[in-house]
Order: structure tokens, then sequence, then C-alpha cells
């Protein structure tokens, strides 16, 4: 499987959110969100291990109760079940892998 770059695909699942789903295998799910100045992700837990790369913009990311600045170029990786949320600073371009693969991040399926 080839993902494409480009504008469509996106969608909005939180105001100043918009996510799309490139690929995506039998253990692993690769996502790139969009997000807006001033969004917010708000604390959640979910199964799944993330790694992310921020390609561009400032977060503060909240991981386990620990607040972080995150600037692009910066990783980060949430275990399973661990609480995470999300500030938006700067316009941000975000790319992060999943596994399990999230099946509410595959394309055509609801978000949450």
């Amino acid at each position: 499987m080839i993902g494409r770059a480009g504008t469509e695909g996106y969608r909005e699942l939180l105001p100043g959110i918009r996510q799309k789903t490139p690929v995506y295998g039998e253990k692993m799910l690769l996502a790139e969100f969009r997000l807006a100045k001033d969004a917010v992700l708000p604390l959640h837990t979910h199964i799944h291990e993330q790694i992310g790369y921020l390609v561009a913009g400032r977060l503060r990311f909240t991981i386990g109760g620990e607040v972080t600045l995150v600037a692009a170029g910066d990783s980060w990786c949430v275990p399973g079940g661990v609480e995470h949320g999300v500030d938006v600073l700067e316009d941000a371009v975000v790319v992060e892998v999943f596994s399990p693969v999230r099946e509410d991040y595959l394309p055509g399926k609801q978000w949450r």
C-alpha cells in the first residue's frame, strides 16, 4: 500500500484537529494530523501504543501527568493506557504510528 501526499482525505475529529490515514497494515497504522493554533485534544486514554513526530509547530503535551513543550523535530512515545492530551501553541503538523491498528482511524470508519 502506498499513501499519497495531498490535501484530500482529512476529516475533522475535533475543532481545529484534522486527521487522515495515509497507510495502515495488519498491526500498525500511520496517521497525519493538521492542528490549528489554540486547538485542544483533551486528556484521554486508549489501548494503542503511539509514537509521534512533530513536523512543524509547537505543542504542550501532557503524558501521564507530565507536561512538556514540544517543538518541530521532537518525538514521543505514549504507552497504551496512559492518559495524554495536547494544547496546540502554533499551527502544527504531526505524524503518528499506532499499534495495534486504530480501527476508528481507518478510512470510512466513524471516529470514536
